[in-house]
């Protein structure tokens, strides 16, 4: 794993810092700084990163599908150049709690267009009114459907990979132990962005908390309370760093450098090497949390999901 730069007082690139006071900004504009129940912070989630997810490549077809078991929403993006050797089943993050298919619109675009392959998103159930294992059941029974029936819809499923950011970055990871566990045949790749992995505190959630960084320490753990039920605080597949971390397919780690959760993602990749897994990562010095989602102004973020797109190219075959 690259090692982070030295950090300064002042340390974020210059387009991240005007994406996150951006965010921040117009979050306390639009709750008058006070707090607010989920419903209305879902919806100035989606205000705030509306422009943000905005553009991005064209498709050559972008379709939408009710997911048979449970009637989520499905977003299928196969982009110009076709469907490719395989699909990415791409899962948003937000705390378990917040983010939709739309605002994440334009990374699941991205990835689509650099990878040229096609990208499903999944609209899964969101705590607290959904606590684990909702989620995680639908991802499960979406990779199924996806292996049965996405060829029908245009799709080529014949390789599939698993990906997602934060709190879909925790699914993804937990998916694939799942998978492997009920021995119902692992993803082909792992694409993980600055995962949320555990509840411990580490020297990064010292070191990154508060202002101008993205993601609170108090926020991540309201987030964790949120999504865990009762005597779910040891399961292996809510809190992701549990347990076996052996026979995981490839895996593409993308950090933040200025992110409390820098140090858990770490510890993931020193994990998955330790078992013996295929593992790639990189720190993005300069960048927070969420910072994939400034695609449209920063060069590291551009820069990340090229890399991961070329590491999809390359467990493709593409």
């Amino acid at each position: 794993m690259s090692a982070p730069s030295q950090t300064q007082t002042d340390d974020l690139e210059p387009e991240v810092r005007t994406f996150v006071e951006d965010i921040v900004s117009r979050s306390v504009e639009l709750t008058a700084g006070q707090p607010v129940d989920p419903r209305r912070r879902r919806e100035v989630a989606e205000l705030v990163r509306a422009s943000w997810a905005d553009g991005g490549p064209a498709m050559a077809s972008v379709r939408e599908l009710k997911f048979p078991q449970s009637a989520r929403t499905m977003r299928l993006y196969i982009p110009e150049g076709g469907a490719g050797e395989g699909t990415l089943l791409y899962i948003h993050g937000g705390g378990w709690m917040l983010f939709s298919l739309d605002t994440h619109d334009r990374l699941m675009r991205e990835y689509a267009d650099a990878a040229g392959c096609a990208v499903v998103g999944l609209d899964y159930s969101l705590a607290p009114e959904n606590p684990f294992p909702k989620a995680l059941d639908e991802i499960i029974e979406c990779v199924i459907w996806l292996r049965e029936s996405g060829q029908e819809y245009g799709l080529n499923t014949t390789k599939l990979l698993i990906g997602g950011d934060s709190a879909g970055g925790n699914l993804t990871l937990a998916a694939a132990k799942k998978l492997r566990d009920d021995e119902r045949g692992l993803p082909d790749g792992l694409l993980i962005n600055y995962g949320a992995l555990d509840t411990k505190h580490r020297v990064s959630h010292q070191r990154y908390d508060g202002a101008p960084y993205m993601l609170e320490t108090k926020e991540m753990d309201d987030f964790w309370q949120a999504y865990l039920p009762d005597g779910a605080e040891e399961d292996p597949y809510a809190l992701v760093l549990i347990g076996d971390l052996g026979g995981l397919p490839p895996t593409h780690l993308c950090v933040a450098e200025c992110d409390i959760l820098l140090d858990e993602n770490k510890e993931l990749h020193r994990r998955l090497t330790a078992e013996g897994n295929d593992v790639t990562a990189v720190i993005y010095p300069g960048v927070t949390h969420s910072f994939l989602e400034a695609v449209s102004i920063s060069p590291t973020a551009r820069q990340a999901i090229d890399d991961s797109a070329q590491w999809m190219k390359r467990v493709l075959g593409q």
